[in-house]
């Protein structure tokens, strides 16, 4: 048999490279299992992008240890990095150091997690085994790792929600795929070819649809026959400008008021309560069948953005006995704190190994994969997250149920986990990218 970890950690973001660092200093055993060629590999596809918050909010303490020990060089504090300078600065030297170096695995696609010899219909002996964990290297040779606990960190960002208000693709997105763009595309730089001087319709209402559409306005200056249509589902602009932690985080409320002024100013059509009904191909452009505001249109355009968010992927957890709401798609005791109906990113209440854990033992979903459906999460709570993990699998069982946030602009957060159960109401806003 292979060796055994004390734990494998899916994914080599900010939050699978936390749960190392974290499990390393309570001198526990960690593998990273990371289907990327580099840490952060996700995080590069939007690297073009700058995060809200400045460095200390992006950074975590027990990463930032292990750096200085290695002689690294705190960035500027009040500096808001983008995402390439998260990696540059702070991901790829801290995955370099002696430490971690040695317990990332690169080119390593997680396929499936199970129990060994024990599928999800198997209890005899069930919380003895260990876990198996199948993944595939860069040649698709078949590997398998055991360990005594999993922390999936494995993010959303390869699962968009499709177009569809249903939750489905509509007809004809499947089949057009190259001329649909998920996520934020680098519109000023790698990507400016594909939209100057085009018609491009944006899809969604959060603060990665407002930074693509002034991404295109910018465009627009010097390639004055690019065109923008940006369909939002609902009829609510003042929403762009938030509430409560726009209100602490100066970069995203001013992100909200630019995105305003530009629609008040009419460099875009503005499409509300729009719904796409139909996608199809004529030529190199495409017909988009749909309704704003009640009425029946189509519209011809060159390109599709689609920023409506991202969901869970949780095929390869199928033999995991989990315990998921099935509404947010959340760990049970989480989602009623994280539903999107309720809270904003700086409302959600500080919460750890208790609320992230599952029916298999020492099985935890962390960082934005764990929030489910819900478009609330910041890093903090991430890093909050496998640090009580880690002190769950460290045996400081004291130490996993204290759990602290600080918040741009904010008190700091502190409650034990029976008060976390008990608060559960109160306020909305939007993404937290």
């Amino acid at each position: 048999m292979n060796k055994i970890h004390d734990a494998i950690i899916v994914g080599a973001g900010p939050i699978g490279i936390a749960a190392a660092a974290q499990l390393l200093s309570r001198n526990l055993k960690p593998l990273v299992l990371e289907k990327g060629i580099s840490v952060g590999s996700a995080i590069l596809e939007w690297g073009h992008v700058r995060v809200f918050t400045p460095w200390p909010y992006v950074i975590d303490k027990a990463v930032a240890t292990l750096l200085k020990k290695n002689g690294w060089t705190y960035p500027d504090k009040e500096q808001l990095p983008t995402g390439r300078e998260m990696v540059d600065k702070y991901l790829t030297p801290a995955a370099t150091t002696p430490e971690l170096k040695t317990v990332i695995t690169y080119s390593a696609e997680v396929t499936a997690i199970s129990r060994e010899n024990h599928s999800k219909h198997t209890s005899t002996n069930r919380d003895k085994a260990l876990y198996t964990v199948h993944y595939k290297d860069a040649s698709g040779n078949t590997h398998i790792q055991y360990a005594k606990a999993i922390i999936d960190a494995s993010g959303t960002w390869s699962n968009p929600n499709p177009i569809g208000r249903d939750g489905l693709p509509v007809p004809g997105e499947i089949e057009n795929r190259d001329l649909i763009t998920y996520g934020i595309p680098d519109i000023i730089g790698t990507d400016k070819q594909k939209y100057r001087n085009k018609h491009t319709l944006i899809l969604g209402a959060g603060h990665s649809a407002m930074n693509i559409a002034l991404a295109l306005i910018n465009l627009q200056k010097s390639e004055a026959d690019t065109r923008i249509s940006w369909g939002m589902r609902k009829n609510d602009i003042e929403k762009l400008l938030g509430s409560g932690i726009n209100d602490k985080v100066p970069a995203r409320k001013e992100l909200g008021i630019a995105a305003k002024n530009a629609i008040d100013s009419k460099l875009l059509e503005l499409l509300p309560q729009i719904q796409i009904k139909q996608i199809k191909r004529e030529g190199t452009e495409l017909l988009v069948s749909l309704t704003s505001g009640g009425e029946d249109q189509e519209i011809t355009v060159n390109r599709i953005i689609v920023a409506t968010g991202f969901r869970p992927d949780l095929q390869m957890l199928r033999e995991i006995r989990l315990d998921i709401d099935h509404i947010v798609e959340a760990p049970k005791a989480l989602a009623p704190m994280i539903d999107p109906n309720l809270h904003s990113c700086g409302s959600v209440k500080a919460h750890g190994a208790e609320e992230l854990s599952h029916h298999d033992e020492n099985f935890y979903i962390a960082g934005i994969k764990s929030y489910g459906r819900a478009p609330t999460f910041l890093m903090l709570t991430g890093y909050e997250q496998v640090r009580s993990i880690a002190d769950k699998l460290a045996g400081n069982y004291e130490a996993a149920r204290s759990v602290k946030l600080n918040f741009p602009g904010s008190e700091s957060n502190t409650c034990t986990q029976a008060q976390n159960s008990i608060d559960s109401e109160r306020t909305t806003t939007s993404h937290c990218c």
